[in-house]
C-alpha cells in the first residue's frame, strides 16, 4: 500500500511538473493579451486541480495494469506451446498465429467503442450535421477500422514485412477514395484516424506491438514493436470513406426504386 501511494505522489508531482507549462501559457494569455479576469476563477481552478488527479490516476493505471496487460497477452498467445503443442517453432508458419490476429481484431474494436474522444467528436458531428451522420454509425465505422488495422498490423509484425509497404499502399487508397467519397464525410474522416490514438487504443495497442516483437522468433522491439498506432490511425480513415460512399450509394438505390416506382404507377 505504501509503495502504491509513494507512486501515486511520484505521478501527481511529475503530472504537475507536465501541466504548469500549459496553466502558465492560458493564464499569461488571458492576463496580459485579452486583459480580462477569468470567469468563475474558483471553479477553474477546482477543474485543474481535478485533472491533475484524473491524469495521476491514469498515468498510475497505465503503468500498473494497461501496459503489463497488454504485454502479457501478447506473450501468452505467442508462447511455443500455445502455438503448438511440440513448442518447436521452427516449423510453424503465419497461419499459426491466428489467436493473435483475432485479440488484435477484437481489442481494437473494444478499445475504440470505449474511446472517450471518439464519443465527443460523433456526438459533435451528429449535431453539426443535424442528423445526416449517426452517431452509432461513425463509432462502428472507426471501430471496425481500427480492428482491422491492428490486426494487419500485428501480422506485420509476426511475417516481418517492412511497414512503410503497408503505410504507403493506405495512403494511396485514401487519397483514391477522397475523390470519390462524399465531401461531407472527407475532413471527418481524416479527423476520426486521430481521435483513435488517445487515452484509452494507445497503451493497449503500444504493448501488444511490444510484446509481439519481444516474443516472435527473429523480432526487434525497436524496429517491430513501434507502428502499430499508424496503422491504428489509416484504417479509420478508409472505413468511415467507405461507411459514407456505402451510405450514399444505398440512399441513390433507394431514390432510384422511388422514381422508378413513381414512373410505373403513372402508366
Amino acid at each position: 500500500m505504501n509503495g502504491l501511494i509513494s507512486a501515486f505522489a511520484a505521478t501527481f508531482l511529475s503530472t504537475i511538473r507536465d501541466v504548469l507549462p500549459i496553466v502558465t501559457i492560458i493564464f499569461a494569455f488571458q492576463f496580459f493579451v485579452i486583459r480580462k479576469s477569468v470567469p468563475n476563477f474558483r471553479k477553474v481552478c477546482f477543474g485543474f486541480f481535478y485533472v491533475l488527479i484524473g491524469l495521476s490516476l491514469f498515468l498510475l493505471g497505465l503503468e500498473k495494469a494497461l501496459f503489463p496487460l497488454g504485454r502479457t497477452m501478447a506473450e501468452q498467445l505467442t508462447a511455443p506451446h500455445f502455438i503448438m503443442e511440440s513448442g518447436d517453432l521452427s516449423q510453424v508458419s503465419w497461419k499459426d498465429y491466428y489467436w493473435v490476429y483475432l485479440f488484435a481484431f477484437f481489442i481494437g474494436l473494444s478499445t475504440t467503442l470505449a474511446e472517450p474522444s471518439l464519443m465527443a467528436v460523433a456526438i459533435k458531428a451528429n449535431e453539426v450535421s443535424g442528423g445526416a451522420i449517426g452517431i452509432w454509425g461513425l463509432r462502428i465505422a472507426v471501430a471496425f477500422g481500427v480492428a482491422f488495422g491492428i490486426a494487419l498490423g500485428s501480422y506485420r509484425i509476426v511475417v516481418g514485412d517492412p511497414i512503410h509497404y503497408y503505410i504507403i499502399g493506405g495512403y494511396i487508397v485514401v487519397v483514391i477514395q477522397t475523390f470519390f467519397a462524399p465531401k461531407l464525410i472527407i475532413p471527418l474522416a481524416y479527423d476520426s484516424g486521430g481521435v483513435t490514438t488517445s487515452t484509452v487504443t494507445v497503451p493497449l495497442v503500444a504493448a501488444l506491438g511490444l510484446g509481439l516483437s519481444e516474443t516472435v522468433p527473429g523480432r526487434s522491439p525497436l524496429i517491430d514493436g513501434f507502428g502499430l498506432i499508424a496503422f491504428a490511425s489509416l484504417f479509420p480513415i478508409i472505413a468511415v470513406m467507405f461507411y459514407a460512399q456505402l451510405a450514399e450509394a444505398q440512399s441513390r438505390i433507394a431514390l432510384f426504386k422511388k422514381q422508378k416506382l413513381t414512373v410505373t404507377a403513372r402508366k
